[in-house]
């Protein structure tokens, strides 16, 4: 069985796996995944050695909700939802995830709350309710517009007028979402305790939902015209210097991350959006790194709007490049392909029918880079965006961005009518039967049996798992790099992005220990190397 990790800084040499808890397995029949059906799965994520062997898991939230947008409308943070189950099978889910030397992370949504959750519900009864200023009120302006020109991520004026008091209310996503006033000491003091609470029950840290935009600008000033924008372009009509990335934001991050150090091995990972620069901030001044433990760089997503990465050597060496420029001190970067909010990345570079090849050398780009990796759940086995019918759809976000619906349908665990995740009707459709787990654990050349050998060479390569990076001048369509650690073995990575072969160089012959071409590993290369197409691999040295 693989080692647990150990140490306040586990996380450091963690690989981290994104569960959405509706979509991972359904214990009882309702067509909704839940606690206990995580709880039955866990044996295939770790605890002995045919397991993927992930180091930790993030669940997507479980907290009470109305479910407008999910989860992400908490109207209590301190319970769990029905439909995962009780506050008991929470407990059960920790203490098994730590028997097999798995933490947990929960998913922590401080910029708003519920309309349904009980401060909001004192908030808006009166302007002389104590917890009015918990969020944010604002009369119109004197012309009767909308108090300023911010918009929802969502789509819409981020403002929703509230009869009753005759104020409007912000909301950086749905109506039924309104955001908490972080400036507000009673409102900081009362989600701080919302962390403790979970952190005394045994959950080792947090992801924290837009920690970006918990802190605007004191005067809710309007954001400014986008230079670049044109109308029907992808661009922002607005820059969000108001309500993204406000500087106010980094005392609130200081705060919270003191919170976390009360309990030692405790950490938190933040949704950040902007430049290399704009994420490094979240991780403090580089003598202090007294802010987030890991920021997430998503740029391998999308790096400006809606516009998603290409799959080119010269996108990806520019990426990894500013994020090693501008990571502060010993902060590490923190790097995903995937997640719950963006296409999948098999569909995302499918374009030529070869999305898969790509998905194979993205595998291990992400297991090998500097940094702490998440896979999100079923990438490890091809899962590629679901066509969901009309009729079906369930996403909120579907009428004002691309729905979020195709990237969450449930894990595909066999090739059976019901994929091995449900008896009943599943709250999505399943994808094509053929991408499955059952079908890929036991064959040597799948996607699956890939992430596997790569997750075993990072837990066996100190060089990989702490070592330096140092990019390598390679052609065009060819971005590699060195991970080197004094006294162990280095290795340099490949990754070819070309449909074509490509011919490199290495400083030293060595022997390939991984490849997207698996019948390559074990050949012994010389300083000359010819990478096939979309092919990724990595050769180890001494």
């Amino acid at each position: 069985m693989p080692p647990a990790l150990d140490g306040n800084d586990w996380w450091r040499r963690a690989v981290f796996y994104q569960l959405y808890p509706r979509s991972f397995q359904d214990s009882n029949n309702d067509g909704i995944g839940d606690l206990q059906g995580i709880i039955s799965r866990l044996d295939y994520l770790a605890g002995h050695d045919d397991s993927l062997g992930v180091d930790a898991i993030w669940l997507s939230p479980t907290f009470p909700s109305p479910m407008k947008d999910f989860g992400y409308d908490v109207s209590d943070y301190r319970g769990v939802h029905p439909d995962f189950g009780d506050m008991a099978a929470m407990d059960r889910l920790v203490a098994e995830c730590h028997r097999r030397g798995l933490r947990v992370l929960l998913d922590w949504v401080p910029n708003h709350t519920s309309d349904q959750h009980a401060w909001f519900l004192e908030s808006r009864s009166s302007r002389s309710n104590p917890r009015r200023d918990w969020y944010i009120w604002r009369d119109a302006r004197p012309d009767g517009t909308l108090p300023n020109n911010w918009r929802s991520v969502f789509g819409g004026p981020a403002w929703t007028f509230d009869e009753a008091s005759g104020q409007y209310y912000l909301h950086s996503f749905l109506k039924e979402q309104p955001d908490l006033n972080w400036r507000n000491p009673e409102v900081v003091e009362a989600m701080h305790e919302t962390l403790r609470f979970w952190l005394r029950k045994g959950i080792d840290g947090f992801r924290i939902d837009v920690m970006g935009m918990i802190l605007k600008h004191p005067d809710l000033a309007d954001n400014p015209l986008n230079p670049r924008w044109t109308p029907g372009s992808s661009e922002q009509k607005y820059l969000w210097t108001s309500n993204r990335n406000y500087p106010d934001v980094y005392e609130a991050v200081r705060g919270i991350r003191a919170v976390l150090d009360e309990f030692p091995g405790s950490m938190a990972v933040g949704e950040v959006f902007g430049t290399a620069e704009e994420i490094a901030r979240y991780y403090g001044p580089p003598g202090t790194l007294d802010g987030l433990h890991l920021a997430f760089n998503f740029q391998f997503i999308h790096e400006t709007g809606h516009v998603f990465t290409p799959w080119t050597a010269e996108a990806i060496q520019r990426i990894v490049a500013n994020a090693e420029d501008a990571t502060p001190g010993s902060a590490l970067p923190c790097w995903a392909f995937g997640n719950h909010d963006r296409s999948r990345f098999i569909s995302r570079n499918d374009h030529d029918g070869r999305g898969l090849e790509r998905a194979r050398a993205a595998a291990i780009l992400l297991l090998t880079l500097r940094g702490v990796p998440f896979i999100y759940y079923g990438e490890e086995i091809g899962m590629a965006d679901v066509d969901i019918p009309e009729a079906r759809l369930q996403d909120p976000a579907r009428f004002h961005t691309p729905g979020r619906d195709p990237e969450r349908t449930p894990m595909q665990w066999d090739g059976s009518p019901t994929r091995g995740f449900s008896a009943a009707e599943p709250w999505l459709p399943y994808g094509p039967a053929a991408v499955n787990v059952a079908a890929q654990l036991h064959a040597p050349d799948s996607l699956l049996a890939l992430y596997r050998r790569a997750l075993r060479l990072r837990r066996q390569a100190r060089a990989l798992r702490q070592g330096s990076l140092r990019i390598i001048p390679s052609p065009g369509d060819v971005f590699a790099f060195e991970r080197r650690m004094e006294g162990e073995p280095s290795a340099t990575v490949l990754v070819n992005t070309a449909v074509h072969e490509r011919n490199a160089a290495l400083d030293s012959p060595g022997l390939v220990l991984l490849s997207s071409r698996t019948a390559r590993e074990g050949e012994r290369v010389g300083r000359d190397i010819t990478l096939g197409p979309l092919e990724a691999l990595v050769v180890g040295h001494g």
